[in-house]
């Protein structure tokens, strides 16, 4: 059985903010997440995304 954890706690986890993890997983970046309720689950060992946001300088 798979174990999740919230968008906070993957916040934590990850150093970035609630809100961004919650976009991740708007956009599909997260394999796994699921929305319940108004709630974020994330699979315990998914990775944090790679941030598309910054490119090669």
């Amino acid at each position: 059985m798979l174990e999740y954890i919230s968008a906070p706690e993957a916040a934590k986890k990850w150093g970035i903010s609630e809100r961004r993890v919650q976009k991740l997983c708007e956009e599909n970046r997260i394999p796994g997440a699921f929305k319940f309720s108004h709630m974020w689950l994330i699979p315990t060992g998914a990775e944090k995304p790679k941030d598309m946001r910054i490119k090669n300088r």
